[in-house]
């Protein structure tokens, strides 16, 4: 075991193996008291049932003491293209150190971006984080959050919303890495849609039963090719939501969409990244937002 040096000679920082779950879920509930034991129980599943990425942890790492798991990061990775395109990105997730070990927490941070080539992204950070992600070297590519009534749009005749399916003719207008998104995701409880518009298709993800607090239950965009695409495909979504319950939309943003009607709300849900390529807006395929429904 790898010393993490400093004052305390009994701590270590490892990778977390299989048979270190348990008390790493143990270790998440006191940080998290909010959460339930369901709630990372079912996370960690979801995460473990993903093909790891050569070369990159599979869960993270846990900080030690004599033995016990003492802090814990959650890192989710995934391979988006192939050949000179391909990239390598990793969620960072659930940072907490037990309050005696506070002052060691930065090691795990440093242990997981210490990955080169990686771009890492940090999707949640609670506010009295938002100053340290930047001594970390994390920078800031989202401000806020947009949300918007797709059913405001008024759908072009043959505009049509549906539930994703590989076997769809629509479905062979996107490319491999897009069906496999959809697909993934709708395998995780995301509701995975093709939206057709102008002749255009356009694949989409949203979170199921996500609820934006004071206002109304909404879906939040997991994965859109582009956000630029939204108003055309607003009108139709809208309208195969309104038939299901829904009414609100929510999409990560630095400002108002020109073509949608909502309300932008600077600082709700900023986003940080550190590494070659900044995340598009838009995109929230693979994170915690999906794999722990945060």
């Amino acid at each position: 075991m790898a010393g993490l040096g400093g004052l305390r000679g009994d701590l270590g920082c490892r990778q977390i193996g299989e048979a270190d779950l348990g008390p790493v879920i143990a270790c998440l509930r006191r940080g998290f008291p909010g959460r339930s034991r369901a709630y990372w129980e079912a996370g960690i599943a979801r995460l473990s049932r993903r093909e790891p990425v050569e070369g990159c942890p599979k869960y993270g790492y846990l900080l030690e003491s004599a033995g016990q798991t003492v802090g814990v990061i959650l890192m989710i990775f995934s391979r988006y293209g192939e050949g000179a395109s391909a990239e390598i990105r990793c969620n960072l997730s659930s940072w907490c150190v037990d309050p005696e070990y506070r002052s060691y927490g930065a090691r795990l941070v440093f242990a997981a971006v210490r990955h080169r080539g990686v771009t890492f992204t940090n999707v949640s950070p609670m506010e009295p984080t938002w100053a340290v992600a930047s001594g970390f070297g994390f920078q800031r590519f989202c401000e806020g959050q947009f949300a918007f009534l797709p059913a405001l749009n008024r759908p072009a005749r043959g505009d049509r919303t549906l539930p994703y399916s590989p076997d769809l003719p629509e479905a062979r207008a996107l490319s491999e890495e897009e069906r496999r998104i959809l697909d993934e995701h709708a395998a995780m409880g995301c509701l995975s849609l093709i939206c057709v518009s102008g002749g255009k298709v356009a694949p989409l993800v949203l979170q199921r039963k996500l609820l934006l607090k004071g206002l109304a239950p909404a879906r939040q965009i997991v994965y859109c090719r582009d956000i630029a695409d939204l108003p055309r495909i607003a009108g139709t979504l809208g309208r195969f939501l309104l038939a299901r319950g829904g009414l609100l939309c929510v999409v990560d943003a630095n400002g108002g969409i020109e073509g949608l009607s909502g309300r932008f709300f600077h600082n709700r849900g900023p986003k940080y990244f550190r590494g070659p390529r900044p995340p598009k807006l838009g995109d929230l395929s693979y994170s915690e937002i999906v794999l722990f429904g945060a």
